[in-house]
């Protein structure tokens, strides 16, 4: 009996060995909010999960319903008709993570000292970033100043008691979330990937990425920073372990234009000087707990330039990395927070 019980025991260790999975990363992308996204997942065979299409097509579905809720280039979306109301001091009915991603930009407008500020979505239209695209003519100081009054994070609030609503102070007030809702995409579609079971994905849209776990290989997801050539020397990339976090992305070198005089301007508005960035500051990444607030410190710390980022970083304990113009060359700083996690074994 005993012998028996071994050889069962032995022919049942060597039926569970035949039946592991070995880690297989399934992958597939699309377009959303005007940009694309990817899609990485783990599949180690611990959970049933469904079809690589029908994980994508719920994905386009979440994808969707935060472009209804947040797409200022949607004219039925939920922002849009917020916009469209011209009524003050009455709640508007969201959606809750409509209102949790408001919620989130007010909380990082107080950390990043007001760079951050997702009223300015008018002047993002009147300098030709939004929906209405305008071509090479900066607006003037006149139509700049038509706008001011309907600018600052005050006139805005949100209630989540009870229900969720927006109030605008001011008629005019215009919101624009798209410098965090590209980032609570990312952590939407990783709460679908993880309603469904996966453990390790990494997922990307537009730049803006968020991993967690590990890959095929059981290592952490590792992302590249290129650096500009100028600063690269041996060293082309800084690669950081996206272990659990969420990673965005901001600069003025790929949405830009030039005015009439030549001057190039960035698509980031300061909302103080309400009107495009101007300083040394080529782009900042931010690594945080996830895409949402990582994308909306990316750009407020981008607006606030070199130094003044670099301290807001250090105070709030907040990982970033910097690439700065130096005349025709570059270098790149980090903080403290960053430099733990990019050498961390």
């Amino acid at each position: 009996m005993k012998l028996k019980s071994l050889l069962f025991l032995a022919i049942g260790s060597l039926f569970l060995t035949a039946c592991e999975k070995a880690p297989e990363q399934m992958a597939f992308s699309g377009k959303t909010m005007g940009t694309t996204y990817t899609v990485k997942y783990i599949d180690n065979g611990k959970v049933n999960l469904p079809k690589i299409e029908d994980v994508q097509q719920q994905v386009d579905a979440v994808l969707k319903e935060v472009n209804n809720q947040m797409s200022t280039y949607q004219k039925d979306s939920e922002i849009s008709r917020f916009n469209q109301s011209q009524e003050v001091n009455v709640p508007f009915t969201v959606s809750a993570d409509f209102a949790k991603v408001t919620q989130e930009a007010i909380r990082l407008n107080r950390v990043t000292e007001g760079a951050l500020d997702v009223t300015v979505g008018k002047l993002v239209n009147l300098w030709g970033f939004g929906p209405d695209k305008r071509l090479n003519k900066a607006p003037s100081a006149e139509q700049i100043a038509q706008f001011s009054p309907s600018v600052g994070i005050d006139k805005l609030s949100v209630n989540t008691e009870g229900g969720f609503s927006l109030t605008k102070k001011v008629p005019a007030l215009y919101l624009d979330l798209s410098s965090i809702a590209k980032g609570f995409g990312v952590d939407k579609v990783a709460e679908q990937l993880e309603q469904f079971g996966v453990e390790n994905y990494l997922v990307e849209i537009g730049g803006e990425l968020r991993g967690k776990g590990k890959n095929a290989q059981g290592n952490d997801w590792r992302i590249a920073i290129e650096q500009p050539a100028l600063v690269q020397g041996e060293k082309a990339q800084i690669v950081v372990p996206l272990h659990n976090l969420g990673m965005a992305t901001s600069g003025d070198y790929r949405n830009y234009f030039e005015d009439e005089q030549g001057n190039r301007l960035s698509h980031i508005i300061d909302p103080k000087a309400l009107r495009p960035v101007n300083h040394n500051l080529a782009s900042i990444t931010v690594l945080a707990p996830t895409s949402m607030t990582a994308d909306g410190l990316s750009t407020g710390l981008f607006v606030l330039g070199e130094e003044k980022a670099l301290e807001v970083a250090e105070r709030e304990h907040l990982a970033v990395f910097l690439i700065i113009k130096r005349g025709s060359s570059f270098e790149t700083k980090m903080s403290s927070e960053f430099e733990k996690i990019i050498n961390q074994k």
